[in-house]
Order: C-alpha cells, then sequence, then structure tokens
C-alpha cells in the first residue's frame, strides 16, 4: 500500500494579527534558517474566514486608489494552515530575502594602517549550494544573510550593488569575492568596510548613510513581495536600510469599532412606521401627537422628537449628508442619550451601560459629563498597505493619511487582511462649554502656538502631507489618555501594552475610549469595566502622576519647534511620564503635551484641571 506523502511543516508561525500590523506582506522576516520576504496577497493561499465589517468596508470603497477594485471588496483574516493533513497546504508564502550572504569563516586582515580587522566573505545567492558557501580551501561554510539593503521611501527594495558601491564609480568587476571587515563590535558603520580581494579597494559601509548623497543610485522600482520579476517605474534615491531596523516597514491599518450607528437605528426606526403614521407629519408636533399611539412610541423608543422630524425631513428630501467619519458615527452613538447600547447577547459584538459620573476629584468637577461602561466590544483592524522609512499619520478622525505613497499589498487587491479583537472597554465624555471656555484663556492659547509651531516645523521636514493641527483639545485629551492607561495598567488587571485608545476631538463631542486590544480571551477579563465603576479615583491618580515628571525640569521646559531633539510633536512628554507603548496608541506618541492636562513645573496657567499641587 501506498504511503501518503508526509507533509513539510512550515518554516515559521506567525500569529493572524501579527500578520496584519507587524509582518504583512512586504515585510522582512527572520527565520531559524533564512531571512524573507512576506509575499503579497496574490500569492496567498488556502481557506479563509471573512470579516463582516460595513463601515469599515464602505470608508475603503469610498478612497480612490489604483490598487484597490473598490466594487467587490471584502475583508478576510490571514488563512491557517489545518491540523489535518490530508488537507491542501495554506499559509502565507515567502521569498528568500536578501539574496546576498556572509560566510562563517574566522578570518582576520590587517590594514595598510595597522588596524586588524574581523572579516568574512560576501557571497550572493548563486554560489550557495545546499545552504553552504564552499571557501577557498574547499570547506562548506554556513552563511547568514547580511544584515543591509537598499530601499526607497515608495516601499520598493532591492540588495545592494556591492561590487558597483565598492568600485566607487570605477569598472566593475564582478569576478572578485568580496569580504566584509569589521572593526570593533561591529554596530558603528564607520568600522564596517566592504573590500576586493584582488585589488584590496574597500569603502566604508557610512558612505551609504549620506542623505542626498545618491551612491547607491536610483531605485530600480522592484517589488519582490509581489513577485521576482515585478519591476515598477520609480525616481526616488536609494537609501540603506538595516534588514531587521524597527523603521523597516510601518504597516498602514485602518480600524473601527463595531458600534451601532445611531442614525441607522434612527432610520430603521421611523421606517418601521413611516407608512402607517410618519409619512404625512408636516412638524415636529406632528411626531409628538403620533408617540401618543402606542406602536409608534414603543417603536421610537430611545429617540428624541426633534431627531425623529429631521430624519422625516430626509426621508422626503432624498438628499444624503455627507459620509460620516470613522469616529463619528462611534462617538454620536455612545453620546446618545440612552441607559443601554446595542443588545446583551453572548455573541454580539457591543453592548454598553450608562454609568454614574460622580463622585469626582474636585479637579475635574463639571469636565466629566458622561460615562460608559462597554461591556462588550469588538475592533476590526484592516491593512491598506505600508511604509519604509517613515511611518503615515492616522488624521484625528481614525482615517489614514492617503497623501502618503503606501507601498501595495498586491497587483490589485479585491480583498484585504483583516483581524477583529473582542474586549471591553471605557468610554469617558467631557464637557463641550468646558473645554471651548479653556482653549480661549490666554495661557492655553499661548501653549497652542508653541505645539503648532512644532507641528508646522514637522510639516517642513515632510514630503506630503494633507493633515493639520488637530487642536489644542485633541492634545490635551490624548495627553490625559496616556496618564488613563499608565494608572489602568497598574490596578485592572490588564497590562499596560493590552490597553488601547480612541480620541474622539471634533464633530459630535470630546471623549476617550480605553479599551483593550489584545486577541484572545484576555481582552475580557472584566477589570477595565470594574474600574470605570471607580472613575473618580481613576483621575485622581492619573491627575497625580502627570503633575511631575522623573525627568523634569528637562521635560517640562522641551520646546516642540527645537530642531535639535526633532520632536516636533511632542510638549512636556518623555518616557517618564506619558509616553506609552505604540501599540497602544492611536499616534505613535506623537500629539502629547502633560502641561495641557495638569500643572507642570514650568507652565502652571494652561492645565484643564487645575490640580493643587503640594
Amino acid at each position: 500500500m501506498k504511503q501518503p506523502k508526509r507533509r513539510v511543516p512550515p518554516q515559521g508561525e506567525i500569529r493572524q494579527s501579527q500578520i496584519v500590523t507587524t509582518f504583512g506582506p512586504g515585510a522582512m522576516v527572520d527565520l531559524p534558517n533564512h531571512s524573507v520576504l512576506v509575499g503579497g496577497l496574490d500569492h496567498w493561499h488556502g481557506d479563509k474566514v471573512e470579516v463582516f465589517e460595513e463601515r469599515l468596508v464602505a470608508w475603503l470603497k469610498a478612497q480612490q486608489t489604483d490598487r484597490i477594485k473598490a466594487h467587490d471588496l471584502a475583508l478576510f483574516e490571514p488563512p491557517v494552515a489545518s491540523a489535518d493533513p490530508t488537507a491542501p497546504r495554506a499559509g502565507v508564502p515567502v521569498f528568500v530575502f536578501p539574496t546576498w550572504f556572509v560566510a562563517q569563516v574566522e578570518k582576520t586582515w590587517t590594514a595598510p594602517d595597522g588596524r586588524v580587522y574581523r572579516t568574512r566573505p560576501l557571497v550572493p545567492y548563486s554560489r550557495i549550494t545546499n545552504g553552504k558557501f564552499d571557501d577557498e580551501e574547499r570547506k562548506k561554510r554556513s552563511v547568514v544573510p547580511v544584515r543591509f539593503v537598499q530601499a526607497c521611501v515608495r516601499g520598493h527594495i532591492d540588495d545592494i550593488d556591492w561590487h558597483a558601491f565598492v568600485s566607487r564609480g570605477g569598472p566593475v568587476n564582478r569576478m572578485t569575492t568580496l569580504w566584509l571587515d569589521e572593526g570593533g563590535a561591529g554596530n558603528d558603520f564607520s568600522e564596517i568596510w566592504v573590500r576586493e580581494d584582488r585589488t584590496n579597494n574597500r569603502r566604508q559601509l557610512s558612505d551609504a548613510t549620506i542623505r542626498g548623497g545618491g551612491l547607491l543610485g536610483t531605485c530600480s522600482g522592484r517589488s519582490p513581495w509581489l513577485g521576482p520579476r515585478i519591476v515598477n517605474r520609480c525616481r526616488e534615491q536609494n537609501r540603506l536600510l538595516t534588514r531587521a531596523a524597527s523603521n523597516s516597514y510601518f504597516a498602514q491599518t485602518v480600524s473601527v469599532i463595531s458600534i451601532p450607528d445611531a442614525d441607522a437605528a434612527l432610520r430603521d426606526a421611523v421606517a418601521e412606521v413611516w407608512r402607517d403614521h410618519l409619512e404625512y407629519a408636516e412638524s415636529i408636533e406632528d411626531i409628538g401627537r403620533e408617540r401618543r399611539r402606542h406602536r409608534v412610541q414603543a417603536t421610537l423608543e430611545g429617540h428624541r422628537d426633534g431627531d425623529v422630524w429631521r430624519e422625516v425631513q430626509r426621508r422626503r428630501s432624498g438628499i444624503e449628508g455627507p459620509p460620516k467619519s470613522i469616529k463619528q458615527a462611534e462617538i454620536e452613538t455612545l453620546m446618545r442619550q440612552s441607559d443601554s447600547l446595542g443588545e446583551d447577547k453572548p455573541d454580539g459584538d457591543f453592548y454598553a451601560r450608562t454609568w454614574p459620573v460622580g463622585p469626582l476629584p474636585k479637579a475635574a468637577e463639571g469636565k466629566v459629563s458622561r460615562l460608559v461602561l462597554c461591556h462588550r466590544l469588538r475592533e476590526v483592524t484592516a491593512q491598506v498597505g505600508f511604509t519604509r522609512f517613515e511611518a503615515g499619520m492616522t488624521g484625528v478622525d481614525g482615517e489614514l493619511d492617503l497623501g502618503v505613497q503606501l507601498a501595495p499589498l498586491a497587483h490589485s487587491a479585491s480583498w484585504l487582511p483583516a483581524y477583529q479583537n473582542r474586549g471591553e472597554g471605557i468610554f469617558i465624555a467631557f464637557d463641550a462649554e468646558a473645554i471651548e471656555a479653556w482653549e480661549k484663556r490666554p495661557a492655553v492659547v499661548a501653549r497652542g502656538r508653541e505645539l503648532l509651531g512644532g507641528f508646522e516645523a514637522w510639516k517642513e521636514t515632510q514630503q506630503s502631507s494633507r493633515f493639520e493641527f488637530p487642536g489644542i483639545a485633541y492634545v490635551m485629551l490624548h495627553s490625559l489618555s496616556h496618564l488613563l492607561v499608565t494608572t489602568l495598567a497598574l490596578d485592572s488587571g490588564y497590562s499596560a501594552s493590552a490597553i488601547r485608545e480612541r480620541i474622539y476631538a471634533g464633530e459630535g463631542g470630546y471623549g476617550i475610549l480605553l479599551y483593550t486590544g489584545t486577541p484572545g480571551a484576555e481582552g475580557t477579563l472584566g477589570g477595565l469595566v470594574d474600574m470605570g465603576k471607580r472613575i473618580g479615583r481613576l483621575l485622581e491618580k492619573a491627575l497625580d502622576l502627570g503633575c511631575l515628571c522623573s525627568n523634569d525640569p528637562v521635560c517640562a521646559q522641551h520646546a516642540p519647534a527645537d530642531r535639535l531633539e526633532a520632536r516636533f510633536h511632542q510638549g512636556a512628554a518623555c518616557h517618564g511620564c506619558v509616553l506609552i507603548a505604540e501599540t497602544s496608541c492611536e499616534r505613535r506618541n506623537d500629539l502629547l503635551d502633560r502641561a495641557l492636562v495638569v500643572p507642570t513645573v514650568e507652565h502652571a496657567d494652561a492645565a484643564f484641571f487645575a490640580v493643587e499641587r503640594p
């Protein structure tokens, strides 16, 4: 009897959420024996589970991009390998990259100046046989991928032409063996040289780091994650990129909270009683009279007469309003005057209840207007592209800066990779009149000019960005959110990296949503909801935490527009006070200033919360 073919195990495994946020198409991954580039969506195979999220799909379809088929766009979780050995193989293919390697040969070379370097052969993939390199002594040597590649800001990536690099613009001899000479610990680019064995011509790797020097030439437009032979036109200059560096890949994602749209619920309610009761209503008073009927009152419960009348007028006109931003639909539902939001179902996507706000610390009295405890919520995150060297900025409305050129995930994608997390959260709404009065204070206006100066200095360093300064209220709420995350991590049972934030500071109101963003059961332990019931104590500890930083007075005195420090998006903010894990922050730790939240040693009059310092 013929034995079934033994299934070859995958060379590495990554969680689905990591593929979307960290190791998506075009990312470099170190496997036990190789360095590889994750293949594009066209190469993924196997059954995929669809993720349904109408609001996110509608926003993605509205974006004008050549790489996404908007008419049939869908979201799917990355494919996973089956436990059944007879099932077709599924997964995410990868391509070997880079294709230059360093042979593990222990030799030294003495330079003309007498310095001794550790040296190893730098060899191309064509000289590798069964994962080994035959050296000049005909010994088989193991190899490791070279640490350095070249890429451009549009995401294209390629091997460095090492022969051309070492020739310094002269004749290129590709028949010679190259050596990588390393002095010291090998981490300083000025101590790393590339050398030809015959002529001993050599060049420092640090030459390739000179901005605008053009020493690595114009980008070839290679996109090896889409296929080995895929080349696109590109006029950008190549830049040196360390393979495992943190700036080698920035996944650009868009996320939404699966929350019932307040307008959708209103439209459904009006539609149910439209034909029999509301079609001929001529004023808001008619709406009140129709509510006397038991069926109408039961259907419109939770909706105000004014909102119902506006929906009646909209239905008659047939005119749709402008599409809402991602966050606007969320905060409108969270601010809706109702004791409960969503349905309390074990498998439901969203269920929340309002909770009494008080008692609050003296500094917060009159500032907090609403508290919502989200017992169940679902976040859906989709990847739309990626960048290298610089991360794209997310707007305060939750939408991506598509002025930044994103590298594509596929030739023409009819679907995008996505994942979903289920957890819990706390929503804290702030009084709009209190914030607007605070924004007009002279000290706050002056501090706003300083932060705006830093933002404008940053924009001068960018090629293109359609975003403007989000406003002083956003910076204040964002800074308070970070203080709350740190405080929650100490008492709620969650780690700080397991708590995520969404800041609302625009149309619809002002608020902070803190929720669990970790896949699996850890996100539903109940710790956040329990902490939300003691909101007064939580705020008191968070405000006390922000008053003094271990790096004061240096932290409090930082000037956002200082070009030497180049921390243009930060005021009084550092790792000793408000910076948290970037995976938890919706702005990658940008737009922070605790001087807007509480008094600091440098700015005592710009704080929203007048905390009395000892």
